[in-house]
């Protein structure tokens, strides 16, 4: 535990540990757990890195104190349970909770945090529909293979893709009205394979903001990392074979409105797909418009069982190396189906539409 090295707040320590003063070059979080039970210690994080802990002493109070020249953005774990708070120096924050209740919990001293807390019960509802989708997948991944395991996460993320939508126009409208770390906070739990254009976006509201917070910082960091494969970018060079053995690349279709559409004959997401998207390619094909099918496909027969049983009469090719091709680190695929829209130039329109969504944008945009 760490405690204040001013003399002149020894003076008061007799009205009990929470009588300190505010050290301006300090933050502090002092506080109480009702009914811990088994939890005796309570942590602070910073991102995912560690700065403390402090057991819980009589009165079932805590108290954590350090140097601290900025505001911080940290989380208090009290046993499982997670708790956003922004700290200002030479400002005490009081935090309480009962752990019967651990989902109520009270806040004083911030108004920050203060409207974290108000937020939370949104973020509270997103995390249990991740983690009951996640509990589903570890429990029926135990026996399965690699393949199987890819379809399965497919699946779960088409399942979770309409609750994160709403969840996603509720974080930029919060962050667009708390244009503080109580905003960056809310932003930074997004799932960039979900909300990309709403990240970089906001990274790139916020560049001259925060300038001196390691954690803002970092974010930025990694959102610029999603800029190479951002819609407007051009999209990164791609070539392989056909199953004739004809080199086809990227740049062949130059002047085209490409679908880019990384699938595999195993992938039952991506089958149940390939009707739709036989169904706008022969809708569209006559406006300047074709799909190139990239196979994860490690094995040739298969892959052109599946052409031929889907009907799919695009350009198809495929470097047969599946997960340890090179395309997968250059379009950084997490999984499958993934697709993106790239037009005559080569550079991005769009990326991951489906269904509907992909109709309504090849109509708007080849019409």
């Amino acid at each position: 535990m760490r405690k204040s090295v001013l003399h002149i707040c020894s003076l008061f320590l007799a009205g009990g540990m929470f009588a300190s003063c505010a050290n301006d070059d300090n933050i502090q979080i002092k506080g109480v757990i009702d009914n811990p039970g088994n939890v005796k210690v309570v942590s602070f994080y910073e991102g995912d890195r560690k700065l403390d802990s402090t057991f819980i002493a009589d009165g079932n109070r805590f108290n954590f104190e350090r140097p601290a020249t900025q505001e911080r953005l940290l989380t208090v774990a009290v046993g499982k349970n997670r708790y956003p708070v922004i700290v200002e120096p030479g400002k005490a924050l009081t935090f309480s909770v009962d752990m019967q209740q651990p989902e109520n919990y009270t806040v004083e001293g911030s108004e920050l945090s203060t409207k974290l807390k108000d937020f939370a019960a949104l973020k509270g509802r997103i995390d249990f529909v991740r983690d009951s989708l996640q509990q589903v997948f570890t429990k029926a991944t135990s026996d399965l293979g690699v393949n199987e395991i890819q379809n399965l996460r497919s699946e779960m993320l088409q399942k979770f893709e309409p609750f994160f939508k709403d969840y996603v126009k509720e974080s930029v409208a919060f962050a667009n009205k708390n244009q503080d770390l109580a905003g960056f906070y809310v932003m930074s739990t997004l799932d960039p394979e979900m909300a990309e254009q709403e990240l970089i976006s906001y990274a790139d509201a916020i560049k001259d903001k925060f300038t001196e917070n390691r954690y803002v910082n970092d974010f930025k960091t990694e959102v610029n990392k999603l800029r190479k494969l951002a819609i407007g970018q051009p999209a990164p060079a791609l070539q392989a074979y056909t199953k004739d053995n004809k080199l086809v690349k990227l740049s062949d279709f130059k002047g085209k409105t490409v679908l880019v559409d990384f699938w595999a004959s195993w992938c039952m997401p991506c089958r149940q797909e390939n009707p739709n998207i036989v169904k706008q390619y022969h809708k569209f094909k006559d406006k300047n418009f074709t799909v190139l099918g990239v196979s994860l496909d490690n094995n040739p027969g298969p892959w052109m069982r599946a052409i031929a049983d889907d009907k799919l009469e695009w350009t198809n090719i495929s470097d047969l190396q599946a997960w340890s091709s090179p395309l997968v680190i250059d379009y950084q695929i997490k999984g499958i189906p993934t697709s993106y829209i790239v037009d005559g130039t080569g550079k991005i329109i769009a990326k991951n539409l489906r269904g509907q969504e992909l109709e309504d944008f090849l109509t708007k945009t080849l019409n």
